[in-house]
């Protein structure tokens, strides 16, 4: 819990940002802006879905209704939005959001679930409170509270009840200053679950979590051809905020309490951009300690550290190439039974023949291996694999007056093997994939057509996999304005798993849109898909299974009212 001194500095701060705010406000530049004007938007999605195989993945009808609303007054706006759906599967009630962004000048307000950009070690995900930022050309400023996920409490008695999870509650501020090549910026994130979210059964399999979180982003530029940039933050995380406390004064004390459930981690990155003549390079160097965690990101990494180059050059004003190699390895506690490390590396080359001819060709490799940690390796499990992957794309383009011709043509080959001298091979596999796609505009009759071709060929540990799909289809716009557009395509596709099954499937789309006077948006769409097994011996189907999907939507744009600015009005009727 928030004790009273941080709510006190919170209060105070957000106080203190919404005055500035007010003061903002010059009286001169208001009277300038429009006194009242108010736009918005209202529509549905319908989408019916229908499966001779059942329906046990989605419903059958999904229904969603949204609205949006922006009040402007004399120059501030404020945007409001309601979401409803009743494609819920799992949930009896309806999923229903709220957020007002409301922005005046170099301020922004947030009110309901919003999102503030911070630095990706410290907070990533969107919250659902309050928070206010300022924006200026060289200063930067944000403070936000509000709730970062909300409590999942099921019924401990029911067998089926959802993982639970606590309520998660958060406040931070960031402030920065500096320009697009030299700057710092400076966050701090509060973290916490509350323990009574949650049914008391599950609090004894389940312990509340809280952490602060402190982070520093800079860049600097010494020279032209130089750039360097650092992000970094560290982590006091608790994973049981009921463990005693350490009977310790730390500098802490005030805003976290260290227990002996706490740690203290960190993590990083630094890079180097170098631009030379002919030549650009990025090197760049990540850590990630053991257990680093924040509660304000979704998910992150941790016990790694990773080193990577990247060079590019271009030659003769057609050639442009560019290589890249990283190494990660793990383990960095010396913990783990074994290290793992990683090696990727690329070469990529693109080039310009004439004014119709473009082909790039890649090369991607990947090793991963292991060394001894609290174990020594095992020859007979040890983890060697590599991957090697080639690909080569031409391109032609050619345009007559009546007609434009575009052909693309792409080869790949991939291959993953395990490198252990004892590997018996079930784990290789070779992929062979070829893609051909055609299109032509004919432009007297402005309609698009699309043919494409492709084949994959996988071939594994006893077992080979085969994929055709052909493919036809076509665009065209309608009315003088083009604002009726129609598009269909029509597709086969042949699967087969050697010895041991055959399928055959075929389907159709079709779609159209119009918008009358700019404000009326409908769209229409429609699939139809009918598949079915191949028995060994014979390659047709009865295609006796059916897939139909079919969708209906439509989008109002309104200026519900305006009472513009004189003087604005009057240079509008005079330009």
């Amino acid at each position: 819990m928030l004790n009273k001194s941080i709510k006190k500095i919170f209060a105070l701060a957000v106080a203190a940002m919404l005055a500035s705010v007010m003061h903002a406000q010059n009286i001169s530049e208001i009277a300038k802006s429009d006194p009242l004007i108010i736009t918005g938007a209202v529509g549905t999605q319908n989408t019916y879905r229908y499966s001779s195989a059942g329906n046990g993945f989605s419903s059958p009808m999904s229904n969603t209704v949204f609205a949006n609303l922006n009040i402007s007054v004399y120059g501030f706006s404020m945007p409001f939005s309601l979401f409803y759906s009743n494609d819920n599967l799992d949930f009896n009630y309806p999923q229903i959001s709220f957020n007002l962004t409301p922005r005046y000048k170099n301020w922004t307000g947030h009110i309901g679930q919003s999102s503030m950009s911070m630095s990706n070690y410290v907070m990533n995900m969107s919250f659902n409170g309050f928070g206010v930022e300022y924006n200026s050309k060289k200063l930067r400023a944000g403070v936000f509270y509000g709730r970062l996920r909300n409590a999942i409490n099921g019924d401990p008695t029911n067998p089926f009840a959802r993982t639970p999870q606590y309520k998660r509650m958060g406040w931070g501020f960031k402030v920065g200053y500096g320009s697009n090549k030299n700057f710092v910026d400076l966050y701090l994130l509060r973290a916490y679950d509350c323990v009574n979210s949650i049914d008391e059964t599950w609090r004894g399999t389940l312990a509340p979590q809280e952490n602060i979180v402190v982070g520093v982003k800079g860049q600097t530029t010494p020279f032209k051809w130089l750039s360097l940039t650092a992000n970094a933050a560290t982590s006091a995380f608790n994973t049981d905020t009921r463990a005693e406390k350490v009977p310790v004064n730390t500098s802490f004390d005030k805003v976290f309490d260290v227990k002996y459930s706490s740690l203290m981690r960190f993590a990083g990155d630094v890079n180097a951009n170098i631009i030379l003549p002919g030549v650009n390079a990025n090197i760049s160097y990540k850590i990630v300690q053991p257990d680093y965690t924040s509660l304000g990101t979704y998910y992150m990494s941790n016990n790694y550290h990773s080193l990577g180059i990247t060079l590019s050059t271009t030659l003769f004003n057609r050639l442009s190439l560019t290589g890249t190699f990283s190494g990660q390895e793990d383990n960095l506690s010396n913990e783990q039974l074994y290290t793992t490390c990683g090696y990727v590396y690329a070469a990529n080359a693109a080039m310009r023949i004439g004014d119709n001819f473009n082909v790039t060709a890649s090369y991607n490799g990947y090793i991963q291996a292991q060394r001894d940690g609290t174990m020594a390796v095992n020859d007979t499990t040890e983890v060697n694999r590599q991957m090697h992957s080639f690909s080569l794309s031409p391109t032609y383009l050619y345009e007559t007056e009546t007609l434009g011709h575009n052909v693309n043509l792409s080869l790949n080959y991939t291959e993953n093997k395990d490198m252990n001298m004892f590997a018996t091979g079930e784990g290789d596999v070779k992929t062979k994939a070829l893609g051909l796609s055609y299109n032509i505009d004919v432009k007297p009759i402005e309609t698009d057509f699309t043919l494409s071709y492709s084949h994959q060929e996988s071939e594994g540990f006893n077992s080979r996999y085969i994929s055709d799909i052909a493919s036809l289809g076509t665009s065209r716009s309608f009315l003088k304005e083009k604002n009726l557009n129609f598009s269909a395509s029509l597709s086969l596709c042949y699967n087969e798993v050697e010895r041991r099954s055959k399928s055959l499937s075929m389907g159709c789309d079709f779609s159209a849109s119009y918008t009358y006077k700019n404000v009326h948006m409908f769209s229409a769409s429609a699939g139809f898909n009918k598949y079915g097994d191949v028995n060994i011996t014979e390659t047709h189907s009865t295609l006796d299974c059916t897939d139909i999907t079919a969708s209906l939507n439509y989008t109002y744009t309104f200026t519900l009212l305006s009472i513009k600015n004189k003087a604005n009005k009057q240079k509008k009727d005079q330009m």
